[in-house]
């Protein structure tokens, strides 16, 4: 398979000759810098939307006209004016979705592949144009064995005041301008309360964003790796002497306490979620910024090496098989985990699943990693999952190993915690009140839901 690098190379050539052009045609150098990160957020922008188009579509059964008004809007500044403008093509024939956004370059490609959800190839990428595929089937509809593995059996009856907060997550009310599409609430494992903006339903998916990192804290335990131990990254061994990364455990991976730089602390690595760059090629790449162990700094590299490293010390078929073991244990049958080209989990951020599937989650976690009556994670996992250890972030909220921490701070019992997620994603489990709370959204960048008090009423009201 040819690498990132060869297939980028006619794209670095041609930067490199617009970059010693201005002299010529007198143009300066600035204006060639501004116009090829023009080109570049328009590269990025469109695959931004050929992902979503291709999940949304193909994951979750949703329209070109819904996900428009929906999934894509109120993204990220620097693409929400450009994406409306991208023309998008669908092509069932090879289950493909691509995006043009350059005279010069090929549309960018979102590719759907049964099991794997879709793939987003790199920036000028041409394969892959002629291979056809079988037509990707509608989304799974209802599972007929009885809750929780299954759909049947289902039938909330939640009380007038629990019907009213459920409302008022839909309407606003725990944040200005919150987009809602989706709550289901498990009080002893039943669900008491279950609703969905018009356009979703059970069975209709969206991202899950870093709701995912918590999930690869799960799979991780799931692999019986100890997290104590170095991760195994082999980009970071070299003949050429030792590499001072190569001493950053799972555990500090898991912990955002790795000390490696990035841009920007947070969740922004959209070269490799809508650029197309491989995990292997960036989230490998960033140097240390301070001792591990020694400095929270939340970042979406830190979990994508955690799983990185499971792919390298599980070896290839335990890898790929991994987070289909969660989903078929736990009958999260419409949760599918992406990868990007060269087959590198996403977990800190590409799942499309639904609200269901996430309260299933959820209620393993609370039981301890025991799941009809058979134990998949080890004994302690949670415990550890859920404990803080080690740099704490600057915020009212702890951090444990992918998971946040809650308490009496924000107004919830202690040993609450939560799965989080961008624009809106939250599984939030309360032990000591046996309660799994899911909210999905379609939140505006600028727009946060209030998890800690919805929770809270929702306790007030049961």
């Amino acid at each position: 398979m040819p690498t990132a690098t060869s297939r980028l190379r006619p794209v670095s050539f041609l930067f490199i000759a617009l970059a010693a052009a201005p002299a010529a045609q007198g143009q300066s150098p600035q204006s060639v810098r501004q116009e090829d990160r023009g080109s570049y957020a328009r590269a990025v922008a469109a695959g931004y939307k050929a992902a979503f188009m291709c999940s949304g579509t193909f994951n979750a059964g949703r329209t070109e006209r819904e996900i428009d008004a929906l999934e894509l809007k109120g993204i990220y500044p620097e693409y929400d004016r450009i994406v409306p403008t991208l023309p998008v093509r669908f092509d069932r024939r090879t289950a493909s979705v691509t995006v043009a956004f350059d005279t010069q370059l090929p549309p960018r490609r979102a590719t759907w592949r049964p099991g794997r959800g879709c793939t987003l190839h790199p920036i000028g990428d041409t394969s892959a144009t002629n291979v056809s595929y079988p037509t990707p089937p509608a989304p799974a509809g209802a599972d007929p064995r009885p809750w929780p593995m299954g759909d049947a059996d289902i039938a909330p009856r939640p009380s007038e005041a629990l019907a009213r907060v459920v409302e008022r997550a839909f309407d606003g009310n725990y944040g200005r301008g919150s987009e809602t599409v989706g709550v289901v609430i498990l009080h002893e494992g039943r669900i008491v309360a279950e609703r969905y903006r018009p356009g979703f339903g059970p069975f209709t998916g969206n991202r899950t964003w870093s709701v995912a990192k918590s999930i690869a804290g799960t799979l991780v335990g799931l692999s019986g790796v100890d997290p104590r131990r170095p991760a195994s990254i082999p980009e970071w061994k070299s003949p050429y002497g030792p590499d001072p990364r190569a001493r950053i455990t799972l555990d500090q991976l898991m912990r955002m306490s790795s000390g490696l730089h990035s841009d920007t602390a947070g969740n922004r690595t959209d070269a490799i979620y809508f650029g197309g760059t491989t995990v292997t090629e960036q989230a490998v790449s960033w140097p240390l910024s301070s001792r591990p162990g020694e400095r929270f700094r939340y970042a979406n590299n830190d979990i994508m090496l955690a799983i990185r490293s499971l792919r390298a010390s599980l070896g290839e078929a335990k890898y790929r098989a991994l987070p289909a073991r969660l989903f078929d244990a736990l009958g999260m049958r419409h949760t599918v985990a992406g990868t990007d080209w060269q087959g590198n989990y996403i977990l800190s951020s590409d799942v499309y699943t639904t609200a269901r599937d996430l309260a299933r989650l959820g209620q393993f976690w609370l039981q301890d990693g025991v799941w009809q009556g058979r134990r998949l994670l080890p004994a302690g996992w949670m415990r550890y999952m859920t404990t803080p250890a080690g740099p704490q972030p600057d915020r009212s909220e702890g951090y444990g190993a992918t998971i946040w921490l809650f308490g009496e701070r924000q107004g919830l019992p202690a040993g609450s915690y939560s799965a989080q997620g961008n624009r809106g994603q939250y599984v939030m489990v309360v032990p000591s009140h046996r309660l799994v709370v899911v909210r999905r959204g379609e939140d505006p960048t600028d727009t946060r839901f209030d998890v800690a008090k919805f929770t809270a009423d929702v306790m007030a009201a049961r």
